[in-house]
């Protein structure tokens, strides 16, 4: 009999354990736009949020680079991504199907911020000036939308020309945070940045606004979203795209939106970043998409 019972707890044990390496795991990433251990604090938080609210496993999984998102989106490493504006737009070419469905609220009205160090005597103003011509100049990621391809968008604009036409040196720093600290440092004169990185950097102590300050803003755009693989339905299930989309609208927890910082998710479409996308086109950063 004890022989029995130890046998039956044993194939119970073999079961589930069976069951367990069946259930295809929920994978998500994110665009490395800050330093790492920033981005795995706030998407683990993420993680465990949603793990809870689906009643499954969800692992985040970090990336190096922009690029790299979109390849792990591409071969379905990972179903879903926290992309920027022109990430997303890269990413969902990729994959046919494919759809934003929510964003930050703060998202519809991003911005960009020139931050130029303080020996370039440059300051505040309405337009971008022309005094940043011969000037040292970094982006922050070559996929960035918030560090590249809005920044770059107005510069054409303002010259008429390409920032390389512009500019003595053109860098891209990776991320914002390394923007802020090459400008600071008088690596580069001048660099574009992410509102929202900046001001949180501000507010954490983190910039010494005596060498590095703001001189221009951009008009607003719409950025950041979550993006989920158009195929989502036909690996977890009907109505599990419902379900997430749900999920995500539905954080309220402090800890988390102050993580990204947001103040509240709302819904997003593909449709959202037609202008992302249209000028995207226009400087040649589709052409591989």
């Amino acid at each position: 009999m004890r022989y029995l019972t130890a046998l039956l707890v044993l194939l119970v044990s073999l079961c589930a354990s069976a069951a367990d390496t069946q259930r295809p795991q929920f994978t998500f990433t994110a665009i490395p736009d800050q330093n790492e251990a920033e981005l795995i604090r706030r998407f683990q938080q993420v993680a465990d949020y949603l793990s809870k609210e689906l009643d499954m496993d969800v692992k985040y999984i970090p990336v190096k680079s922009y690029p790299a998102a979109i390849t792990a989106f591409r071969n379905n490493q990972v179903q879903l991504a926290w992309f920027g504006g022109l990430s997303g737009v890269q990413a969902r070419k990729a994959v046919p199907g494919s759809q934003a469905i929510a964003q930050g609220y703060e998202d519809q009205f991003f911005k960009s911020y020139f931050i130029a160090h303080s020996s370039t005597g440059l300051k505040p103003g309405d337009k971008l000036p022309q005094a940043l011509a011969g000037k040292t100049f970094t982006f922050g990621s070559k996929g960035s939308t918030s560090g590249r391809l809005m920044p770059e968008f107005y510069i054409r604009q303002a010259f008429g020309k390409a920032p390389e036409q512009v500019f003595s040196r053109v860098g891209f720093s990776g991320d914002h945070s390394r923007t802020i600290a090459l400008v600071q440092s008088g690596a580069y004169d001048v660099g574009a940045v992410n509102y929202s990185v900046w001001d949180k950097a501000v507010a954490n102590g983190d910039v010494d606004t005596s060498k590095v300050s703001v001189i221009w803003t951009t008009p607003t755009y719409a950025d950041y979203q979550w993006t989920v693989r158009g195929d989502i339905d036909q690996q977890f299930g009907a109505g599990f795209q419902d379900r997430l989309t749900k999920a995500l609208l539905g954080i309220t927890d402090k800890a988390i939106l102050d993580g990204f910082p947001r103040s509240k998710f709302v819904p997003a479409n593909n449709h959202t970043y037609d202008a992302v996308e249209q000028t995207a086109k226009q400087i040649g950063l589709l052409d591989d998409f």
